[in-house]
């Protein structure tokens, strides 16, 4: 996809998020402007193992 494809796919998806979505997608990408593409790719990353071994992680913290 284009960037520009991208930008209106995404803008159509918003159209249909409820508000409070809203705001931590906001966030979210406030809080990666600016970050090097090696820092995003990483925190991307750690929050897929933390999802994926969520029940895991649990178990190991009891």
């Amino acid at each position: 996809m284009s960037r520009e494809e991208v930008k209106t796919a995404i803008n159509e998806l918003l159209d249909n998020t409820p508000e409070q979505v809203l705001q931590e997608v906001f966030d979210y990408l406030k809080s990666v402007q600016g970050k090097s593409k090696k820092s995003v790719s990483l925190s991307k990353n750690l929050r897929t193992i933390l999802t994926e071994d969520k029940e895991l992680l649990e178990r190991l913290a009891q």
